[in-house]
């Protein structure tokens, strides 16, 4: 049978709160008999967004990571639950509004924290994929109508098909360690898991500091090259992607001028920020010093 998925593509991801909006829209206040009792006002972001910053001013990226609950086959909401919460046949996970009243130990068991308390209602609740529209006919749920730039996709294949578009699509878990079998998976993830080294070279001529431009760039763990680059028209680089932690050497070199070399601790997204390059000094000719003698 086809089930339910979604991919998140951080890459296209705004930041607009759209998708956030369209679900308090539909839930704040309305309630859906069978499906979920009606969102509270404030304190539930069924849908919310992570801001990941990277780096150092001047040099500093923003990632925006929608978060909600992940639909997961080995979800432990449902072993907790022990039938306040199941899986339809699609493959949404639906917290029954009746069942679960009173349930507020569910809340914890979501290693995620998708799950949120309804003091009012006394019951969890949790994004439950807009079932109560698909089933009437939706092709995809409001925050999937509602992004701007594609950033969420949501739609209704086999497991075989879906396997095989997680490795077309290099897609991800949003937290691999918890082994849980999602069913919203992540796109470009490594924006987030990943980190960069970024600068500016620079050199002294005409009293005045000047970019270098094309000047190649080099990151090294031990022996092995982990990345490379070149500076732009403005003497910028930014190397990104770069996996793992501790301590690398950066280099630098122009022709023309020294090279320059740096231990830089990866313990983050890190910019160096200014690096002087010296243009070589030519060699001295001994020429007339040989003559006189």
């Amino acid at each position: 049978m086809n089930k339910w998925n979604m991919i998140v593509d951080v890459k296209k991801c705004v930041g607009c709160y759209n998708c956030f909006l369209s679900c308090k829209d539909e839930h704040v206040g309305n309630e859906y008999p069978g499906y979920a009792k009606a969102q509270p006002a404030h304190g539930h972001n069924w849908i919310d967004i992570e801001l990941v910053e990277r780096g150092q001013v001047p040099m500093v990226d923003m990632t925006y990571v929608p978060k909600m609950c992940n639909h997961c086959d080995d979800a432990p909401c449902i072993k907790a639950g022990k039938g306040a919460v199941y899986k339809r046949a699609d493959g949404i996970v639906m917290i029954d509004p009746d069942k679960a009243k009173g349930r507020k130990d569910i809340v914890d068991s979501c290693p995620y924290g998708a799950i949120h308390w309804n003091e009012e209602e006394q019951v969890p609740q949790a994004w439950y994929f807009d079932a109560h529209l698909l089933d009437q006919g939706w092709r995809e749920p409001r925050c999937v109508q509602a992004c701007p730039t594609g950033a969420l996709k949501a739609f209704k294949v086999s497991d075989n098909e879906m396997q095989q578009l997680v490795k077309t699509e290099n897609l991800s878990d949003i937290e691999p360690e918890y082994q849980t079998r999602p069913r919203v998976h992540y796109k470009n993830l490594e924006q987030v898991r990943r980190r960069f080294v970024a600068g500016t070279v620079i050199t002294e001529g005409n009293d005045i500091q000047e970019a270098v431009e094309d000047a190649e760039i080099y990151l090294l763990r031990g022996a092995e090259n982990v990345g490379e680059t070149k500076t732009d028209n403005y003497g910028d680089f930014k190397l990104d992607g770069v996996s793992g932690s501790g301590t690398c050497r950066l280099v630098i070199d122009k022709e023309g001028y020294n090279s320059q070399s740096y231990d830089i601790e990866l313990s983050e997204s890190i910019n160096v920020g200014a690096v002087m390059l010296l243009p070589v000094e030519p060699r001295t000719h001994q020429h007339a010093e040989s003559v006189a003698s």
